[in-house]
């Protein structure tokens, strides 16, 4: 069944029942697959079969799980991997070769900048970084071997957005490959491919699983880019296992109603933050005070689950704050359950120099929230008591 409607097609967008009847998708924990005959097995491996061949290939828990993102993000096609990285890196490596070139926002995760940084220029790939703020300014970057433009919207941990539309045209005019991290809005809050974009990368281990449980990563989008993306992955081996794919698909069933929580919650505290002595500014995308507020309304339905705050008095006060923490989670995941406080500083962007801390707008008293769905009082009066020590 096929519906207009985010939440129905995340519940039913189930694979075939078997024999068995089953309401709720089985589990194929299988590493390889069997045929009636030769022929049909010959066929497969030729490629002019759909049959499953060998689960680093394709196994029907994740095809369920790409067949729902896919949906979610009005994309063709999708590859599921082991983790949020394996699918950032895939989706670069998977199209570039020695003496390209990459665009890249300055506002991306420290392992995504470690990848662009550190682990393909040992491959002849250099990269650029742009304004995620600017993108007139973007053009003075490009050289004639760019192939790819990487963006993050909204940037972790900083919650800087960037103009998809914009973004979509640029590519487009420059014939790039347009790569989104759309981890932090997940496909519930944001579609980039309604902006241009060919690929769709999200780290399934967050959002989508949201309970903290399971490793995974996706990309999805346009069919060609993606058949480039399977080939890759195919011969390179980052997949999922059908277990991680398993509980990941059940997850997305209550994907809209989580984040309609998280989104709530969070937004409730970062208004709460804003009122508070000790803190000097907070970053929320739907808090009227964001310098992109009529943007994040334009292109994200809600704010998200993640709110950043500066304390005032800088690291010692970061590490003072996260000392007195009682009920919240001192962790450097998100997306769960629970509330998480991080200090990307000293923590998840660590390796970025302190002019690159600061440049993508890393304070060094910038606490990181992962609002949960607890009851928001409980999270507010922990992070004020947290304060107040």
């Amino acid at each position: 069944m096929s519906s207009n409607h985010f939440e129905t097609n995340a519940i039913r967008g189930q694979m075939k029942r078997t024999e068995q009847r089953e309401h709720s998708a089985p589990l194929f924990m299988t590493s390889s697959f069997v045929f009636p005959g030769p022929e049909q097995m010959e066929l497969a491996f030729q490629g002019s079969a759909d049959d499953n061949i060998y689960s680093r290939y394709s196994n029907p828990n994740t095809d369920e799980l790409i067949q729902k993102v896919c949906s979610m993000e009005g994309a063709e096609d999708g590859f599921a991997l082991a983790s949020g990285m394996s699918a950032v890196f895939a989706s670069m490596a998977a199209f570039l070769k020695a003496g390209d070139h990459v665009l890249a926002s300055r506002a991306v995760f420290g392992s995504t900048h470690q990848i662009l940084t550190e682990l393909l220029p040992r491959w002849g790939i250099t990269h650029s970084y742009v304004d995620p703020l600017d993108v007139g300014s973007w053009a003075a970057h490009l050289q004639p071997s760019t192939k790819m433009l990487v963006l993050e919207t909204p940037s972790n941990p900083g919650l800087q957005l960037i103009d998809l539309e914009a973004a979509g045209d640029f590519a487009k005019a420059h014939g790039l490959v347009f790569n989104v991290d759309n981890c932090f809005a997940t496909p519930y809050l944001q579609q980039p491919g309604r902006y241009g974009a060919g690929l769709i990368v999200h780290s399934a281990t967050k959002w989508m699983d949201g309970q903290g449980r399971v490793l995974g990563g996706i990309v999805v989008g346009k069919a060609d880019l993606i058949e480039e993306l399977r080939f890759f992955c195919r011969h390179t081996g980052p997949a999922m296992s059908p277990f991680n794919a398993w509980v990941l698909s059940k997850s997305l069933e209550t994907l809209s109603v989580r984040m309609d929580r998280h989104c709530a919650n969070a937004l409730e505290i970062a208004k709460w933050l804003e009122a508070r002595p000790e803190v000097e500014r907070v970053h929320y995308p739907h808090l009227e005070s964001h310098p992109q507020y009529a943007l994040a309304k334009k292109q994200m339905k809600h704010g998200g689950g993640i709110v950043a705050f500066d304390l005032k008095g800088g690291l010692e006060s970061g590490r003072q704050f996260l000392s007195h923490i009682q009920m919240c989670s001192l962790s450097s995941n998100l997306g769960d359950t629970r509330t998480i406080v991080t200090h990307p500083a000293t923590t998840t962007h660590s390796k970025l120099s302190e002019a690159d801390q600061t440049a993508v707008g890393i304070g060094p008293g910038m606490i990181r929230v992962s609002v949960g769905l607890e009851h928001v009082e409980d999270i507010r009066q922990d992070l004020a008591q947290a304060l107040e020590a």
